[in-house]
């Protein structure tokens, strides 16, 4: 085999620059998201503010929370976002 075939690739950067902008477009939209932790508990609001070392999440009638990205796992976001009809019935889709 040729030498510059077996040569490896260099792996992936490991910062992209996408995280600030998709955060920035959850902040925005104020898009509902799950936030998982690292010892699995799942707090749920939206990113209000951000900066390089956490995010604020804000919550309907609880506690707003300050998270350290280090703890977060993974942020999803919500599936369930309420619609309302021209009857003024609110419906989950």
């Amino acid at each position: 085999m040729n030498s510059a075939k077996r040569r490896q690739k260099n792996p992936p950067p490991g910062e992209t620059g996408q995280e600030a902008l998709y955060l920035r477009f959850l902040s925005d939209k104020q898009i509902p998201i799950h936030v998982k932790l690292r010892d699995g508990e799942v707090v749920s609001g939206w990113i209000e503010y951000f900066d390089n070392r956490m995010i604020r999440l804000t919550r309907e009638g609880k506690p707003n929370l300050f998270i350290y990205k280090n703890q977060i796992r993974t942020i999803t976001e919500s599936a369930r976002r309420k619609t309302v009809r021209k009857t003024g019935e609110e419906e989950h889709a």
